[in-house]
């Protein structure tokens, strides 16, 4: 369904994606994880023929990306990461638009928009203005609307962005649905974990790199071993003692310590009773994919804002889209 070769986009001297390659199955749910300024957000620019790649091809459909652009655009259904409703208008005004835009027939325009309102639970508020909306709700909204198309493929940029967990559990339930009713595509970017673990496959994306790309339960044998957290009264030495008494190599990880173990459950008992600093506390987990990420790229996935490469983008439109 989706297929791309060998992509690369340049803004100036900035390569924001850089020769990366893969493809997506028909009804796969699949995920872009990386931080913010990765290249996830420009990569889903070119595939929905938003930007011109600098180098390489992509298909959507058995659509070239460049050269059948309303193809491309009649394929898909897009969810943007930042809002792109009218909150001036309706939620029933802003999926009339869309139905339009997209030449929906108008014998089945009130049917298809009824049934995607209701599917996000938003019938009821059809009526009301957007701007009077929650922030879920207007999520909500932008993916009834994205899917009045019946499109092949749904992009969802970070699509519950600072929503609260219990509404972003229910729209993950709503896009799960979807792909088991309507057998849709679905590709999205995230950098929450959590969302990352819903998708069949990940590729995992940064400064512009694909450094991997598999199911998520593959990715994690990556990181073949326990991770333990311990905090301890005094961490500077305990880094010092675990390397010294058990070999092993420890870092210090927001006020803890962390290290990684074959056998957790059999390691840890004797390792709280006979270890010579005293411990204030210890977890043991199982690896993550935020562990992944670490391991791939040596340092965790960044939460901060890429307020830099959105100027830069900024700067860069008029000539992204000569």
């Amino acid at each position: 369904m989706i297929k791309v070769e060998n992509l690369t986009k340049k803004f100036g001297p900035m390569v924001a994606v850089d020769d990366i390659s893969f493809e997506v199955e028909a009804g796969e749910v699949f995920g872009f994880l990386g931080p913010n300024g990765a290249g996830k957000t420009t990569t889903i620019n070119i595939l929905c023929a938003l930007l011109k790649p600098t180098s390489g091809r992509a298909a959507i459909n058995g659509f070239d990306v460049v050269k059948q652009q309303n193809k491309v655009r009649q394929s898909i259904g897009l969810v943007f990461q930042d809002p792109s409703l009218d909150d001036v208008l309706s939620g029933m005004q802003n999926m009339r638009f869309h139905a339009m835009v997209y030449n929906v027939p108008g014998a089945v325009r009130e049917k298809r928009i009824e049934e995607m309102l209701r599917m996000v639970e938003m019938w009821d508020k059809r009526d009301g203005k957007v701007r009077t909306y929650s922030g879920g709700m207007k999520r909500r909204l932008e993916i009834a609307r994205g899917l009045l198309h019946h499109p092949r493929v749904l992009f969802l940029d970070e699509p519950t962005l600072g929503l609260d967990p219990q509404t972003r559990n229910k729209i993950w339930e709503y896009i799960l649905e979807l792909r088991e009713r309507e057998g849709t595509t679905i590709f999205l970017t995230t950098h929450y974990m959590d969302e990352a673990e819903k998708a069949d496959r990940i590729a995992i994306i940064d400064h512009g790199n694909l450094i991997a790309i598999d199911s998520p339960e593959n990715l994690k044998t990556i990181v073949a071993k326990d991770i333990v957290s311990v905090k301890t009264v005094d961490n500077g030495k305990a880094v010092e003692e675990i390397k010294l008494r058990y070999g092993l190599e420890a870092k210090h990880d927001n006020g803890d310590i962390t290290f990684e173990v074959a056998s957790g459950e059999e390691f840890l008992p004797a390792f709280v009773k006979d270890f010579g600093i005293r411990i204030l506390s210890v977890n043991l987990r199982r690896p993550s994919l935020e562990d992944v990420f670490l391991k791939l790229t040596g340092r965790e996935i960044r939460k901060e804002n890429a307020d830099v490469f959105k100027d830069m983008v900024r700067q860069h439109g008029r000539h992204m889209r000569r």
